[in-house]
C-alpha cells in the first residue's frame, strides 16, 4: 500500500488538515501515529482506512479487508451488539458458520460475550468499544487502523486488543495506530508518523527496527524503506515473515505470558502448536514471564486457550527473533 502526496481539507477555501503525505505502508508493519491534539491524526487515519477520500494525491494498493476503529463508535445503533456484527461478518463475506465462529471468537477474546444479546444503546462506552474492535478484527484485515481504540477498555481487553495488532503484523498485515499512551505497544512499533503543525508528516524510527528519520513527502530522499538501506541501495530489508523464519520450521511467533504459574507449563507445551515454552524473561513485577515459541499457523488458538486462564495476561505477540 503506498500514499502518494496525500492531502486532506473540509472544503475548497478550508486549510489543509493533512498535506503531502508520501510513504510506503508494506505488509507487515506496525506503525504509531503521533501529534498533538487537533494535529490531524484522526484525519490521516480515516484517509489511510478509507473511510474519507482524499482531497489530493492517491492512495494505492490498499488491502481487499481493512478493519477500522473509530475515535467514536457509534452506539446508538438499532440492534444488539451480536446482530450488529452477525451483519459487518456478511458485509465480509463470512456466513453462516464462519461468520458465526468469527464473531464468537473476538467477543470471547475481548471479553464481551455475556453483554453481546444487549441492544447496542444499553452498553457502556467500554462494552460498545469491545464490539468497534470486534467488527474491525472479523475478517483478519490485511488493514488494521486504531484510533484511540484503547481508550474505555478494561485491563484484560486492552491486552486483548494488544496481542490481536501484534498478531495482525505478525501474519502479515499493516496496522496504524493512535493511543494516548506511550508506552502503548512499546517494543513493537517499526516507525513512528508524527504530524506537525503544518499537516506533514515525519517518519522516525519505531521502537522495533532502527531507521533514518525521513520526511515524507520529500522528493530529494525517497520512501522511509528507502532511508535504512545502505550506500549502495542494498536489498529491501526482511519481511516479517523473513525475521521470523526457522531455516526449517517455517513461521514461528514468539507469546510473552505473565501470570502462568508452574503446574501450568507442562499444560501449555501440550498445546497444538507449542515449539517451546521452557524461555522465561524478567517480568514488569520482578517475576518470570513465560515465552512460548508457536507455529505461526496455531498462535490464534494458543492465545484463545491461555486468554482462558485464571491470572494469565499476554505481555506481547511477535515474530520470532524480534523481541
Amino acid at each position: 500500500m503506498r500514499l502518494q502526496t496525500v492531502g486532506k481539507r473540509y472544503g475548497v477555501r478550508q486549510p489543509w488538515v493533512v498535506r503531502d503525505v508520501s510513504a510506503d505502508l508494506p505488509a507487515g508493519r506496525l506503525i504509531r501515529v503521533e501529534g498533538r491534539n487537533g494535529s490531524g491524526k484522526s484525519t490521516l487515519l480515516r484517509v489511510v482506512a478509507g473511510v474519507t477520500a482524499a482531497s489530493a494525491g492517491r492512495v494505492t494498493g490498499r488491502p481487499a479487508h481493512t478493519g477500522y476503529v473509530p475515535e467514536r463508535f457509534p452506539g446508538g445503533l438499532p440492534f444488539s451488539g451480536r446482530e450488529y456484527l452477525l451483519h459487518m461478518a456478511r458485509v465480509h463475506g463470512l456466513r453462516g458458520l464462519a461468520g458465526v465462529g468469527a464473531v464468537d471468537e473476538w467477543l470471547d477474546r475481548l471479553g464481551a460475550a455475556g453483554y453481546a444479546d444487549q441492544p447496542l444503546r444499553s452498553l457502556s462506552k467500554g462494552m460498545c468499544q469491545k464490539i468497534a474492535i470486534s467488527q474491525a478484527l472479523l475478517p483478519r484485515p490485511g488493514l488494521l487502523v486504531l484510533d484511540e481504540a484503547w481508550t474505555g477498555l478494561d485491563q484484560a481487553a486492552r491486552g486483548a486488543l494488544d496481542a490481536a495488532a501484534t498478531e495482525r503484523a505478525a501474519a502479515g498485515g499493516t496496522v496504524l495506530f493512535v493511543d494516548h499512551d506511550p508506552g502503548r505497544l512499546a517494543g513493537h512499533a517499526d516507525e513512528r508518523w508524527r504530524l506537525d503543525g503544518d499537516g506533514r508528516v515525519t517518519i522516525l524510527p519505531g521502537d522495533n527496527a532502527p531507521r533514518l528519520a525521513q520526511r515524507a513527502g520529500d522528493p530529494a530522499g525517497g520512501s522511509a524503506e528507502d532511508s535504512a538501506r545502505g550506500p549502495a541501495r542494498g536489498p529491501r530489508r526482511g519481511t516479517v515473515e523473513d525475521s521470523a523464519r526457522g531455516p526449517a520450521d517455517g513461521l514461528v511467533v514468539t507469546i510473552e505470558l505473565a501470570g502462568v504459574e508452574d503446574g501450568s507449563v507442562s499444560r501449555l507445551a501440550t498445546l497444538p502448536g507449542v515449539l517451546d515454552c521452557a524461555g522465561t524473561v524478567l517480568g514488569w513485577a520482578g517475576t518470570g514471564n513465560r515465552v512460548v515459541r508457536v507455529a505461526a499457523g496455531h498462535s490464534d488458538d494458543v492465545l484463545r486457550e491461555v486468554l482462558a486462564w485464571d491470572g494469565v495476561r499476554v505481555v506481547s505477540v511477535a515474530p520470532d527473533g524480534a523481541r
